[in-house]
């Protein structure tokens, strides 16, 4: 009905030098949740289908129609076993609604899956992704179960209990004749418009008259003649469930849009149908209907999320939303203030008494404890009773706990004994602690509503229903049950009531199996690998730990993460069983250099996991002083180096000879530069950094002021190289080339041009001067003039780059500088006939069949909005074959025929067909397309891209760690960012191809990682474990979405079938949580319109999205008072800048109340990888933030709308039937989409 409505609302290499490396490990896939303290089950959202699950709550909670489609056995609707026998007659919709309903009965699981059931409906992924409305799915979810029904005991199913009939009246005010229609009706639609209730839209439709009169008379077939008449309507028969669909929707006709009613519209929970009905002489009782579910919609016509509020008519959840409030709640509160809940004995058997057989996790026991008295084991009775499980041992008359100390359970022969002498004692705290059962606690007098939003089940008050009266979310859809219909007392707080033996049986096996996948998961999962490495085995020198054994100096421990740093103390202690004296604990990394210690893990009494203690961490056991009469310096500040450090050698006596060594030194992090001298013994001379630390073509010298500076103010990190030259040197530099001193960063500033036109030249090739910045169409046209070529190739010439095998590439558009066309100096370009493709035209090369030889490519221009089948009828055409048996592929990274361009309608710019790529026409019919039967079976089909920020440093956090971090291939990492504008910031990363992986939908972004790095094209790159790598979606090439948590499921980042994601190489592991927004902040340099290079930035936004708060972080990671400092998010499509500031917040004259500003709303729409530029009030303070490439920037985006402009007024005076007037074209929405559900034929 309304389409897709929405989308739902949210050369340093790092080893481990002792000991065993880092290890991958693979998470075991997390098992679905166990329920929460509700006791009951809500349903996953398929990504558009909050309506679908609104729905089939409200079936659910109606044990009428849930128990009627129970009594349906397999010998009516076949066995799901039997569903891909042709010959059975299998009745798939039932048969899953039957399941589904069982699984929302009995399996212990925090939310079902509508999967099988929409397979059965026939819809496919698109559809589970579309939005629809839900009083257009009851229509059909109903008219599909009544023909799935057909022929079985349960034909009537629908029509018992929702049919009801409207008798239409029409009565002649002369003979007093009636003529009467009778109506079916499964719902009743009622208006909302200019109505205040449901009361009063019933009233007018069921008791007020429309009178025929005047110029409106009624024809009367009694009379045969015009007459006055009265018509009216009545509900003649009532269902024992009346459901009724709200027009919250309408239409305006003088805006010509839709849009959404969201004024007060009441309705009562208790209605009396009486006035209503034809016949009126039964007890109101008849008549009367009670509330039981609450179909909410929130948003507006186009957008929006469905939720529901159910009454649990049953008592089948765990209602506890008045006991958070109730008196024994307080007092509990108020005796454990006071001391009085001293004995854990009473508070353990008081929650053991409410468990199924007494049987629980010893660390759910634990859990469950801190829930009921707000405090945890450790800190209430830790200090005087020991451990819990410890505890639970010295008590063995009462507690049994399994073998391997998971579970703990009452003996049997003290259960009953210990309930009755605890409610005895303290019936109030029984009372309380024994909530939780839905038996125990009932309150017949209020009923029990539920808020189920798709997989979130929460308790509400029957008051909070008024809330849903008006407003953008407000009621939609309201249903009633007959307050005469009485549920049997067995089916009372029992789940299982009514449910077929077969379900009961699944159900059982199936929560067998989550408990034990449960129990795996946890195992494997808080188990963590610990490397410790023993200080007596080690021995400090040259700035490190180094080890005096390979095989007694590292211990490798498995250990549970959820247990404390004392228990690790007490486990190493009985590993070491020779160790003697005080035991410190802390923190260690191995660098380059050797090992180095951090700092010190204090606090018994927490657990690994509080402490963030990391798998695979390294653990250095020693005294906390001194190895080997050493004393060891700790801390990030004196972190070790390892530079690479080039100086003449030295012959005998001193004497200098002229050939340059390489050393490693060691240097804390803290040490003055200058204190290389001292370590090289060298008396004076300079010193030299590398600016791309991988070759020696350029060098910065540090001046002599600078020399006081420590290595990481100069930013050096492991690997970094260094130039010494000493002062007795009378060389300008110690670096030759070709004979010649270097003296520039870089020497080669010249592009290479070929004649590669017929018209012949006295040159083959010459040298054209350029720069970064040198616009191709200057090269071209300096070329054309030293070659003496003709000036007619001026309008008709272009330049194409020369691969390594003497291949032409592409052609550069003339409008981009070298630096945009991403074309290195002493390039070689050919000057070629035919001009270059415009910014909406492709280049494509393509061949015929397969197997491809070089230079039979054969080349061609067209629109980017080309169709597959269009661009494949001019290739055919051109190639001069016949026939239509021939269909597209695209030739892969392998040089190799990769997967067909299945959807022909699509253009290529749709498919991300880009200039330069490789078409084959390959003969034969299109085959099915593979990522569909991925899709189908659950699985993706993802593009891995390389990504690559230039100058980008690690996150701020607590110390930067730039050690640990794996350099990409080639040193590439070393590369200084160009400053300037921060929209270069994408511009300057490189995307690189790496493969197509193939993975499920339910697999971790952790594994999706690293079966990337399992491609072949990835072992250039050296990355330790996945944790180095960050993962974005990309969309026009670009970075787009962060995908931030590695444990999550693909399946819920709701990837569509053409995502692609690329990898961002980290220095150091990042574990973003789900508050934390990644920026790029670059800051301005002083006297210049430029930025320096971006640096990361996380920003935890649990405090707010406010403007103070974020200039607040940026200040305390710049070292600056937030008072001289301004901060402006960058628009790269706008080439504008936006300062951040706190703006005064605006009142609302309607609802007198402030509006909080939120840096994710407008203006700003603030989100992961944005660029921030900071600017430094002591050096400048105007409020200019922009830059003279974002000058250039908005020039060129004017001369294009001009030229647009001009196109426009060109196209409107050619036309001859242009109408006069201009129009304002409506908000584009999305086509829309009709809803079926595909049911077969049981006549």
């Amino acid at each position: 009905m309304f389409g897709d409505l929405f989308e739902e609302d949210y050369p340093s290499v790092p080893y481990n030098q002792y000991g065993k490396g880092k290890k991958l490990k693979t998470k075991a896939l997390e098992p679905p949740a166990p329920r929460e303290f509700t006791n009951l089950s809500g349903i996953r959202n398929q990504g558009g289908t909050c309506y679908l699950n609104s729905l089939l709550q409200t079936l659910h909670f109606t044990p009428e129609f849930r128990e009627a489609l129970f009594s349906l056995g397999p010998e009516e609707l076949g066995s799901l076993e039997d569903k891909d026998n042709p010959d059975a007659k299998v009745r798939i919709i039932p048969l899953q609604l039957q399941r589904l309903f069982a699984q929302l009965l009995l399996l212990d699981q925090e939310a079902a899956s509508t999967a099988d059931l929409t397979d059965s409906f026939g819809w496919t992924s698109n559809e589970e992704m579309r939005q629809h409305d839900v009083q257009e799915l009851n229509r059909i979810l109903f008219s599909a179960l009544e023909t799935s029904l057909v022929g079985t005991s349960g034909h009537d199913l629908i029509n018992r209990l929702y049919h009801g009939t409207i008798v239409n009246q029409i009565v002649c005010k002369e003979c007093k004749n009636v003529s009467e229609k009778q109506e079916d009706f499964l719902d009743l639609t009622v208006a909302v418009k200019n109505v205040s209730g449901l009361e009063e839209a019933l009233w007018n439709m069921y008791v007020e008259e429309e009178v025929f009169d005047c110029d409106n008379l009624y024809h009367c077939g009694t009379c045969d003649r015009l007459v006055k008449a009265a018509k009216s309507a009545k509900l003649r028969k009532l269902p024992p469930f009346l459901t009724v669909s709200l027009l919250r929707f309408n239409f305006d006709f003088v805006k010509c849009e839709r849009y959404k009613e969201t004024s007060c519209y009441t309705f009562p929970l208790r209605i009396n149908l009486k006035p209503f009905c034809e016949q009126s002489e039964l007890d109101d009782m008849d008549y009367t209907y009670d509330l039981f579910s609450v179909i909410v919609h929130k948003g507006g016509c186009y957008g929006g999320h469905y939720h529901v509020y159910i009454k649990d008519v049953d008592r089948l959840g765990n209602w506890q939303f008045q006991e958070k409030k109730s008196k024994s709640d307080v007092n509990l509160k108020d005796r454990q203030n006071e001391g009085e809940i001293d004995d854990p004995l009473m508070i353990l058997k008081a929650i053991l008494l409410q468990e199924e057989s007494n049987l629980i996790p010893v660390d759910q026991l634990g859990q469950k404890l801190l829930k009921k008295i707000g405090i945890s084991w450790n800190k209430k009775y830790r200090k005087q009773h020991g451990p819990l499980r410890k505890f639970l041992e010295l008590h063995s008359q009462l507690f049994l706990l399994s073998s391997d100390g998971s579970t703990v359970s009452l003996l049997k022969n003290c259960s009953l004994q210990a309930e009755l002498s605890f409610q005895r004692n303290d019936p109030e705290v029984f009372k309380t602690l024994t909530s939780e059962s839905p038996g125990l606690n009932d309150r017949t007098s209020c009923p029990h509503w539920f808020d189920i939003n798709d997989s979130k089940v929460q308790p509400i008050q029957e008051k909070d229903i008024e809330q849903q009266f008006q407003g953008k979310e407000s009621a939609y859809m309201l249903f009633y049950r007959k307050s005469q219909l009485q549920r049997p007392p067995e089916a009372r707080a029992n789940p299982r009531y009514r449910v077929p033996c077969h379900l009961l049986n699944e159900m059982d096996a199936a929560n067998i199996e989550l408990q034990r996948k449960r129990a795996e998961y946890d195992s494997t999962n808080n188990d963590f690998e610990l490397h410790l490495h023993v200080g007596p085995h080690y021995h400090f020198f040259n700035g490190a730990l180094h080890p005096v054994s390979q095989t007694e100096s590292v211990w490798d421990l498995t250990f549970d993460k959820r247990k404390t740093l004392g228990d690790l103390r007490q486990s190493v202690f009985q590993l070491l069983d020779f160790w003697e004296g005080d035991m410190v604990l802390s923190i260690a990394k191995c660098l380059p250099a050797g090992l180095h210690v951090y700092q010190t893990l204090d606090g018994d009494d927490l657990t690994l996991c509080e402490m963030e203690i990391a798998d695979e961490e390294d653990i250095f056991v020693w005294n906390g002083v001194e190895v080997g009469g050493i004393q060891i310096p700790t801390g990030s500040d004196c972190e070790p180096l390892l530079l690479n450090v080039l100086h003449l050698a030295t012959r005998g006596e001193g004497e200098k000879c002229q050939q340059l060594t390489e050393s490693p030194q060691v240097f804390p992090s803290n040490a003055e530069v200058g204190s290389v001298f001292t370590a090289l013994a060298i008396p004076v001379g300079a010193i030299f950094l590398s600016s791309t630390e991988c070759t020696n073509e350029g060098w910065t010298a540090i001046p002599q002021e600078d020399w006081r500076k420590t290595f990481r103010e100069q930013g050096l990190t492991n690997g970094s190289l260094v130039l010494i030259q000493d002062s007795s040197n009378s060389n300008n530099s110690l670096l030759t080339k070709e004979g010649e001193w270097i003296t520039t960063v870089n020497e080669t500033n010249w592009i290479q041009v070929k004649n590669l036109c017929q018209s012949e030249s006295e040159e083959e090739h010459v040298k054209i001067p350029a720069t970064a910045n040198t616009v191709v169409f200057d090269i071209r046209i300096k070329a054309i003039k030293e070659l003496k070529l003709m000036k007619e190739l001026a309008e008709n010439s272009c330049l194409r780059p020369i691969d390594r095998d003497g291949k032409l590439l592409c052609p550069v558009p003339d409008n981009c500088t070298l630096k945009e066309a991403e074309l290195r100096m002493g390039s070689s370009l050919g000057l070629c006939p035919g001009k270059a493709p415009t910014s909406s035209q492709l280049f494509l090369f393509f061949a015929v069949g397969s197997d491809i030889q070089p230079g039979t490519e054969m080349e061609i221009i067209v629109e980017e909005t080309i169709t597959v089948r269009d661009c494949l009828k001019i290739m055919l055409e051109k190639s001069g074959l016949p026939g239509d048996t021939w269909h597209l592929r695209k030739m892969d990274w392998c040089y190799e025929a990769g997967e067909p361009l299945c959807e022909e309608d699509a253009t290529l710019k749709e498919l991300m067909i880009c200039s330069g790529d490789t078409l084959l026409l390959i003969e034969g019919q299109l085959p099915p397309p593979p990522s569909e039967m991925l899709r189908f079976q659950g699985f993706l089909k993802v593009p891995i891209w390389w990504y690559q920020p230039r100058g980008c440093t690690g996150p701020w956090r607590s110390h930067q760690d730039q050690t640990n971090g794996p350099p990409p291939p080639g040193g590439a990492w070393g590369a200084t960012a160009t400053q300037g504008a921060p929209g270069d910031t994408y511009a300057e990363a490189s995307l690189c191809y790496l493969g197509d992986i193939e993975i499920s939908e339910d697999a971790t972004l952790a594994e999706l990682k690293s079966q990337a790095m399992t491609l072949p094209s990835f072992s250039e790159f050296v990355i330790p474990s996945p944790t180095f790598l960050r993962a974005w979606t990309v969309e026009s090439r670009r970075p787009s979405r962060l995908l931030r948590i590695n444990q999550q499921q693909l399946r819920e980042y709701k990837l569509g079938r053409r995502t692609e994601i690329c990898l961002e190489p980290l220095q150091k592991e990042e574990n973003l949580g789900p508050q934390d927004v990644l920026l790029r902040t670059q800051r301005r340099l002083p006297g210049e319109r430029a930025y320096g290079p971006p640096v990361d930035l996380v920003w935890d936004t649990a405090r707010g999205w406010t403007a103070g708060a974020l200039q607040r972080q940026v200040a305390d990671c710049c070292s600056l008072p937030v008072e001289k400092i301004e901060i402006a998010k960058y628009f790269p499509e706008k080439f504008e800048w936006l300062p951040v500031s706190s703006w005064s917040q605006q009142t609302s004259k309607r609802k007198k109340k402030k509006k909080q500003e939120n840096l994710q709303g407008a203006p700003y729409y603030l989100k992961d990888g944005d660029t921030i530029g900071i600017k430094n009030l002591l050096f400048e303070d105007d409020g200019d933030f922009s830059t003279v490439r974002d000058d250039a920037g908005k020039e060129k985006q004017k001369q294009l709308a001009l030229g647009r402009k001009k196109s426009q007024e060109a196209l409107c005076g050619q036309s001859s039937s242009a109408v006069s007037g201009a129009e304002s074209p409506g908000r584009p929405q999305r086509p829309e989409a009709s809803l079926s559900i595909h049911v077969g034929s049981f006549r």
